[in-house]
């Protein structure tokens, strides 16, 4: 299994809702959901995610591979507000990576694609989402889909180990699951989002608290 210091695994979804969810120490979010068929199951953990955090503000982003298995509507309806694609509008007159890193005190990819890790480990910032993703120093989450085969691969390895070096994101490993092409428990799904949430929490508040130290000990050369 791929090994980090900021990995955990995770049981069913059932057992993690069951477990009840973590307390959230933020209140905006920003949940990229990238095109696997493990993003069919997201209305569900939208819904999920409202009505356990009624106060949490939830930005969606899209890929135009994710809209293959959900909509943005059946997104839209669960947060009440609309669902952005991963893509620069023509006719914009704002940034909208900027916007998006400025707004969001944590960032989750759920489901993560192998593109989409590999896009994010090799630095490359070619969509809103991705740059965000890049200038942020927010927790950030990523919570891998992957296809038979995909978990020892040797370009996945190499593209975790580079995101594992990063301090504000956090590994979820996949858990085994059936591959919906070749009828088999050989593909991998994404881990509970409770879980997924339960150690975002953790990763942004080890972050606050080496901020705080880090400002406790900054000498402010102004006062002497």
């Amino acid at each position: 299994m791929l090994g980090s210091g900021h990995q955990d695994t995770g049981g069913s979804s059932e057992d993690a809702v069951v477990a009840g969810p973590p307390e959230l120490g933020i209140s905006r979010m920003l949940l990229v959901i990238t095109g696997s068929a493990s993003a069919t199951a997201m209305p569900f953990w939208v819904t999920w995610l409202r009505e356990t955090y009624p106060e949490l503000q939830i930005t969606i982003v899209v890929t135009r591979m994710a809209q293959r298995f959900v909509t943005r509507q059946a997104l839209a309806l669960r947060i009440h507000d609309d669902v952005l694609i991963d893509e620069w509008p023509a006719d914009a007159v704002t940034a909208r990576h900027v916007e998006l890193c400025e707004w969001a005190q944590a960032i989750l990819v759920y489901p993560a694609t192998m593109q989409f890790i590999a896009r994010l480990a090799l630095g490359m910032a070619d969509s809103p989402a991705l740059l965000a993703a890049q200038c942020s120093s927010a927790p950030i989450a990523i919570a891998p889909a992957l296809p038979p085969g995909g978990l020892d691969s040797a370009a996945l390895r190499r593209h975790w180990a580079t995101l594992a070096e990063r301090d504000n994101i956090v590994l979820m490993p996949p858990r085994e699951g059936k591959s919906l092409t070749t009828g088999r428990m050989d593909g991998w799904v994404p881990t509970a989002l409770p879980d997924v949430l339960r150690r975002l929490e953790a990763c942004r508040h080890e972050l606050d608290k080496r901020e705080r130290a880090v400002g406790l000990n900054t000498i402010d050369w102004r006062a002497l």
